[in-house]
């Protein structure tokens, strides 16, 4: 029998790629817990972070074949605050959903400060991506922080060109984000509301 215990958890990880069961066991057994107390810690409701902590691994499992994770812990524990988010998302109004994802997005910044920065880069790749005049007004709204009617005056274009544009590039952000990004699309769309 191998000695899971000793391995790293990339060392874990490539046998889970290859679909080593007695390895993803491991993973779980290492990490479970600190997973459940950050969701109880979110949530506040022990069954719901039970069910948070076996979907985040049974995604794990589902995309094993294409993971492509640097840093075991800080991946699963953000795995675990996005499916807070979106249990959130699914059971409360959108007032206490973004207090919440304010709440969980300043712990992001204060306990992961390099998957957040990684998280930007990603993010900051796929708005290079963008259309030019979707892309120009999608940086207005979030580095100038300007409004659709002060963005149209700017370039000369009405409130509802702008309004598309945003519109399309937040569509164009949420079809190529990965759950570990949607909450930086989350904020930027409340940001530019």
């Amino acid at each position: 029998m191998l000695a899971y215990s000793l391995y790293t958890d990339q060392e874990l990880l490539h046998l889970v790629k290859e679909g080593d069961d007695a390895a993803f066991s491991n993973l779980y057994k290492r990490y479970w817990k600190d997973m459940y107390h950050n969701a109880c810690k979110i949530l506040r409701d022990e069954d719901v972070a039970q069910d948070i902590v076996q979907e985040v691994f049974i995604s794990l499992w589902n995309r094993r074949a294409e993971l492509d994770v640097q840093h075991t812990k800080a991946y699963l524990l953000q795995s675990t605050r996005f499916a807070v988010l979106k249990a959130i998302r699914n059971q409360k109004t959108d007032e206490q959903f973004y207090i919440r994802l304010r709440q969980i997005t300043t712990e992001l910044i204060d306990e992961e400060p390099l998957l957040f920065k990684e998280q930007q880069t990603i993010l900051n790749q796929l708005i290079s991506e963008l259309p030019d005049d979707c892309r120009e007004t999608f940086r207005m709204s979030r580095e100038e922080q300007l409004t659709y009617k002060q963005i149209a005056q700017k370039l000369d274009v009405s409130e509802k060109t702008i309004e598309k544009r945003i519109s399309k590039s937040l569509k164009f952000l949420r079809e190529n984000l990965s759950l570990e990004l949607c909450v930086g699309v989350l904020l930027l769309a409340e940001r530019i509301k």
